[in-house]
């Protein structure tokens, strides 16, 4: 579909799959299975919105199947670029970018979808004047044949929306209009979903909410690449982490690697790496 705020505007893959580890902590919901099966490959990416400027340089990241990816650096490193680029709204001038093996430089936002790409960008990512159900209906436009089996997924994770489908979107306070976004592209049963600062703008109440239901979503079995700014909360809930800088990943680690890596805490958590962990 076209997201309303979308309109013009790596290591090496181990050769034996490992066996898959099953999380059946969501009883009624798919159980995740984390395997070795690379989901989303980003090689040597360049990219930028205007000529001649390259915001990513050689950029690198991998998501397999399952994995809940963070991606944190300081601002203007390329986070959510990246992400941008990943769902073809920003220029892409080198590298490739594979989802299931297959290339999707170029694509379309309607082709993406239907490639199981989903993206939830930071602002703007509701139909204000639609009612919740309406937005969710706006999710999948392209099979609306399975809204009943994905309403049920979806209300299974976010259980307040399915109270309130009536309820008009603009008149929902930002953590639950945050819900609604994710909800939505959510409804495609996709293969991976991006998430753009999920905790932006909201209050602290809100952002441990947020950070909770993206856990929830990946539990429930999607793979998922989130940027955050709030880095500590990021890397305590993900599998692993890549840390940008100047548009190339400088770190890469499991979340508690990062948290923990001298390096990491120095040049981009201060004291926040070592509280909480």
């Amino acid at each position: 579909m076209s997201d309303p705020s979308t309109s013009s505007g790596p290591a090496d893959v181990p050769a034996t799959p490992a066996a898959p580890t099953m999380d059946m902590s969501h009883a009624g919901e798919r159980s995740v299975a984390k395997t070795d099966a690379v989901v989303v490959e980003v090689n040597d990416l360049v990219a930028g919105y205007l000529p001649g400027v390259n915001i990513l340089n050689s950029t690198n990241l991998i998501a397999r199947q399952g994995e809940l990816i963070g991606i944190i650096g300081p601002n203007g490193a390329g986070k959510s670029t990246l992400l941008k680029a990943i769902f073809g709204l920003v220029k892409v001038r080198g590298g490739d970018i594979t989802v299931k093996g297959e290339s999707i430089v170029g694509l379309k936002a309607d082709k993406l979808v239907r490639r199981g790409v989903a993206f939830v960008p930071q602002t703007n990512n509701v139909f204000p004047s639609l009612s919740i159900e309406e937005n969710l209906q706006m999710g999948l436009f392209q099979n609306p044949k399975i809204y009943s089996e994905r309403l049920e997924f979806v209300t299974g994770i976010f259980a307040e929306l399915g109270k309130r489908l009536k309820q008009r979107a603009g008149s929902l306070s930002g953590g639950e209009r945050q819900m609604v976004a994710m909800s939505r592209a959510l409804m495609m049963d996709p293969s991976v979903l991006l998430l753009d600062e999920p905790s932006a703008g909201l209050s602290p109440v809100r952002q441990d909410d947020a950070f909770i239901r993206v856990s929830d979503i990946n539990k429930a079995g999607v793979t998922t690449i989130m940027v955050e700014q709030n880095a500590r909360r990021c890397l305590q809930i993900c599998d692993r982490g890549y840390v940008l800088d100047q548009g190339r990943d400088a770190y890469e680690g499991t979340g508690r690697e990062l948290l923990n890596d001298p390096k990491v805490i120095g040049l981009y958590l201060g004291t926040l790496g070592s509280d909480g962990v």
